[in-house]
């Protein structure tokens, strides 16, 4: 009989998409990633009312639903934290099998906790989550995921990353030209000398102090956007800042000079080794695998 791999998962959003696309190299698994992701791109656009659909959330919860194939997606209803708390159609799970196990991907607001929790082997989330609970903090900064592991207290947590997925943005140093002394670079040893405010957002604070590094905040204050501003107006008004971004089209509209990539904030496959069995082995080969279609076969 084959075993059954329960794999916690996001519920929505890009990290979502990262895992489906990962496993969807599997051109039969293909068509039910691609199924998942455009029906909850559409229940997204809902969400933020640019689509107007005629059957109310409980009438298209049924509609996605399949009760008769035990392979079909599964999707469940969320309090969306908009005004109003309208409900959201989000992930639930689905079921496929490989040549060695069944592998079944679950949705969780926090996989990361549930993989704390010991609920999964097995689970993606963002990288940045490891970085705010569980990352030592140090005196010199982290600059990637291949050195995560080695922040974290194995008496804190069983919790380890395998592996990233590569659906990268960056944590990226933006400052004020006029901030820079000229020939300057705008990186981990410029913080260290400055003094002064730092923007950041407040739930990055932690993540913000491991990736820099607690040495180069010495004489630094982290300062906070404000509710009106979006995060790099605020770092143009405040000089100097951290924030995600991919192109750095945005910070260079309000001015910013893009400096050094602190952090790739990306999807991991993350395991607990303490619940991790031969079964849970043959799903991370898969994951790492640079050619699922020989090995992922719905």
């Amino acid at each position: 009989m084959t075993e059954t791999v329960r794999v916690a998962v996001p519920r929505k959003g890009r990290p979502l998409e990262a895992v489906l696309e990962r496993f969807a190299t599997a051109a039969d698994f293909a068509e039910v990633a691609d199924e998942i992701t455009s029906t909850l791109r559409f229940e997204k656009s809902v969400t933020k009312g640019h689509s107007h659909p005629d059957q109310n959330v409980y009438e298209r919860l049924a509609a996605y639903s399949d009760l008769d194939a035990a392979s079909a997606p599964e999707y469940t209803l969320l309090r969306d934290d908009r005004e109003g708390m309208p409900r959201r159609i989000v992930f639930d799970s689905v079921t496929f099998e490989t040549d060695d196990v069944e592998v079944h991907l679950v949705g969780r607001e926090e996989p990361f906790r549930a993989l704390r929790t010991h609920e999964f082997a097995l689970g993606f989330d963002s990288a940045d989550l490891v970085l705010e609970e569980v990352v030592q903090l140090q005196p010199d900064g982290l600059g990637s995921i291949e050195d995560v592991n080695a922040r974290i207290d194995p008496m804190d947590t069983d919790v380890r990353v395998v592996s990233g997925l590569g659906d990268t943005v960056y944590h990226t140093l933006m400052a004020d030209p006029e901030l820079l002394p000229p020939g300057a670079d705008l990186d981990r040893d410029f913080v260290a000398d400055y003094a002064g405010d730092l923007c950041i957002s407040p739930r990055y604070e932690r993540l913000v102090e491991a990736v820099l590094g607690t040495r180069c905040l010495d004489d630094v204050t982290f300062a906070y956007p404000t509710e009106g501003p979006e995060e790099e107006a605020a770092i143009a008004d405040t000089g100097l800042g951290v924030y995600l971004t991919m192109t750095g089209s945005t910070a260079r509209e309000h001015g910013l000079v893009l400096g050094e990539h602190l952090f790739p904030s990306e999807t991991v496959l993350m395991e607990n080794v303490a619940e991790t069995q031969p079964a849970a082995e043959a799903v991370k080969d898969i994951v790492a695998s640079p050619d699922l279609e020989t090995e992922l076969r719905v």
